[in-house]
This record gives C-alpha cells, sequence and structure tokens, in this order.
C-alpha cells in the first residue's frame, strides 16, 4: 500500500454503529456509506460475487442485505451490473468491504457508492453468527442505528415492506425495438430487472414494458405475441388486483411466461396459495427439473413461495424442485403456453449455462403460437 493511501486510512474515522434486531440482540460493528437509521426484514445472500445486481434489484426492497461472504466491494461499483437505475435495498451488512476496488471497470467503491445513493453500510460485525440465528429462528425484521439507547423495539417488530410493487414499477409504458422482430412480448412490470429486458432483446424480440396496475385493454391495444410476469418484491398476496388483473390476461390465450414474483402471482391467479419461508432463498440455490432430473445452480432472491400441496394437478404440475427443501421452483400450466420460474433463469449462472433454455421455450413458443392463429 502506498504512504499515501495509509494516510488517507489514519484520517478516516468510521464511526461506531448497531445493528439491532428484533428479539434483543444488539451486534456493534462500523458504519460506512449514509449515515442515518433505518428499518428493514434482515435477510442474508449466499453469493460469493453480484453484490451489485442483488443490491440494484427491485426484488430487495424494503431488505436489508447481508453477505455471508466474508468481503465485499472488491470490484468496487460498475454501472453496467445494475439491475436498475440506483440501489433498492435498504441497508447492506459484511464482514468487512474494500476500501481500494480492483477492476478495469471500477467506477469507485462502495462507500462513496452508497454516500451518492443514501444507503447506509454496517461492517465488523460477526455475520457467521447473525446468519445462524436467521437460519434458527427465520427472517426477522431489524435496525441499524448510531446508538443502543431507548430502542424502541415494537417498531422494530411491527414494521412491515408495504406499497412494495407499486414503488418499483415503471409509470408508464415504454417500448424497445429488436432489429429481428421475432415477437412483442409485452412485459408486466412488478420490478423488472435490466437482465431480463437485455435477454428477451437478444433472443430477438421487441418488448413493451408497462406499470404493475396496466388493465386488459391497453394490453389488448398492443396486440402482444406473449406476456412475461416479471420478478419484483414483497409478499404476493399482497396484490389482490393484480392477481385479478392476471386472471383477466390469462384469457388472451398467447403464451405468458412468469419469474420470480410473477411466477407467485401466476400461482395465485390460478387458485393456488403461497406462504412466507422461514429465512427465504437469497444467492445460489439447487434446482431439479422434475421432467429429466437435471440439476441447475440458479440466482435467487424471494421470501415466499408457491405451495406444493395447493397446486391442482389438472390445471399445472411442478417443473422445477429446489434440492434443499423441495420447495417448488416452477410451474407448467395445461396445454403448454404458460410456464414460471421462482429463479432467475436470465443471470450469468442461469443463462449461459443452464436454464436460460425457459427463454428459447418463452419465444419458440410464441412464434409457433403466432403462425398458428395466422393458419400457417
Amino acid at each position: 500500500m502506498s504512504r499515501a493511501k495509509k494516510e488517507r486510512r489514519r484520517k478516516i474515522v468510521p464511526k461506531t454503529a448497531y445493528l439491532i434486531l428484533e428479539n434483543g440482540k444488539i451486534f456493534e460493528g462500523k458504519s460506512f456509506g449514509a449515515e442515518r437509521e433505518v428499518l428493514g426484514e434482515l435477510v442474508f445472500n449466499t453469493g460469493m460475487t453480484g453484490y451489485l445486481e442483488n443490491l440494484t434489484s427491485a426484488g430487495c426492497y424494503g431488505q436489508i442485505i447481508m453477505q455471508t461472504f466474508p468481503l465485499a466491494g472488491n470490484y468496487g461499483k460498475i454501472t453496467e451490473d445494475f439491475e436498475s437505475g440506483s440501489v433498492k435495498a435498504t441497508a447492506y451488512i459484511v464482514k468487512s468491504w474494500c476500501e481500494e476496488p480492483s477492476n478495469f471497470r471500477c467506477e469507485g467503491n462502495l462507500d462513496t457508492f452508497f454516500k451518492s445513493e443514501n444507503v447506509p453500510g454496517l461492517y465488523g460485525i460477526d455475520t457467521r453468527e447473525v446468519t445462524k440465528i436467521i437460519r434458527e429462528n427465520g427472517v426477522m425484521n431489524c435496525m441499524i442505528a448510531h446508538s443502543k439507547e431507548n430502542i424502541d423495539f415494537d417498531r422494530i417488530k411491527n414494521y412491515k415492506i408495504t406499497g412494495a410493487v407499486g414503488s418499483v414499477s415503471c409509470k408508464e409504458i415504454y417500448g424497445v425495438i429488436s432489429p429481428e422482430d421475432k415477437c412483442k412480448v409485452f412485459i408486466l412490470d412488478f420490478g423488472v430487472k435490466e437482465s431480463i429486458k437485455t435477454k428477451l432483446l437478444k433472443s430477438g424480440c421487441g418488448i413493451w414494458v408497462a406499470p404493475h396496475d396496466t388493465n386488459i385493454e391497453e394490453i389488448k391495444g398492443l396486440k402482444p405475441d406473449g406476456i412475461l410476469l416479471s420478478s419484483g418484491p414483497g409478499n404476493p398476496a399482497d396484490n389482490p388486483e393484480i392477481i385479478n388483473n392476471i386472471k383477466e390476461i390469462i384469457k388472451l390465450g398467447v403464451p405468458m411466461f412468469g419469474i420470480g414474483l410473477g411466477h407467485q402471482l401466476l400461482a395465485l391467479a390460478h387458485g393456488f396459495a403461497t406462504r412466507k419461508l422461514k429465512h427465504g432463498h437469497y444467492g445460489g440455490q439447487p434446482v431439479k427439473n422434475l421432467i429429466d432430473g437435471r440439476v441447475y445452480m440458479t440466482g435467487q432472491a424471494h421470501g415466499y413461495t408457491v405451495e406444493p400441496e395447493s397446486i391442482d394437478e389438472n390445471i399445472a404440475r411442478i417443473l422445477f424442485e429446489n434440492v434443499n427443501d423441495k420447495t417448488c421452483e416452477g410451474l407448467e400450466y395445461k396445454g403448454g403456453l404458460m410456464f414460471s420460474a421462482e429463479f432467475y433463469p436470465e443471470t450469468r449462472t442461469g443463462s449461459e449455462r443452464g436454464t436460460g433454455f425457459l427463454f428459447d421455450r418463452f419465444t419458440n413458443g410464441m412464434i409457433k403460437n403466432k403462425y398458428k392463429i395466422l393458419g400457417d
């Protein structure tokens, strides 16, 4: 390390900050990023990389993410890797963060980035111990504060993520044309990730992205070849109006593909049930294809799942299953026009060596249905 860097470090004295769990446990650490008090739902992420994608994914809205891998920020801030235009997570907790990142695409360190986004960071706590607490007791609310005096634990316990989808969805319809123009995909935006849009465009599809509450008449007017129900945050059952809208969209008879929250909402629209997981799936998760037995390592970030017992076998069958806890990871509906995945098939782990074939299936289904409608 250069003498100048050492001098800079001597001048910076990080402030003490606390992670306060709703069960009364308090962990002392150091602050970086924005210095402010926040409340959120504490989840742990097992990924070794991909912190930028996670932090900017709308699926993390209202959550405080704790990284189980002990070092974060080693490649700094890279705008090209963002899944949205800003950080959607409430805060970020790590064992340690890299103050001097090294990467040819690096645009700065996490401290500067978080300050610009008004997002607090916390480091220097025993993330292993906190992870064990969550695994044993389940996801819990927490607070990041700069004092451990006069803590209002009722306020922490009563915190709830509300209005999540409406907060992250786009406000008006916009389109992106593909030069190949194989199909026109209508994306109902519940917090769509940039990588989903990119994957569809690379597949030769033009896309129309629309707000979460877009009604059936507006969708009909665009004459889509297929509809994608995007990923997003929060409890799927908190969206009865969206669920009723999806019931009407199903009647259009075009191919549909649900991802993440979209997978859960499609299931609820068919009368199935969802429940909250004890500690959620955040990071890498092994998923088994029940048709051919292949296992894929997938990227995930969700706290809810579709109840297998609620699935009517006359309507749908489970397509993918989580290897660890046997939860439902994907559904295929009768007729083959509709299917869904709980995981992210567009991520680097999913698209290039694994489950990216789901996008091919969606595209091919749209093309076949398109020609069928035309009478070819």
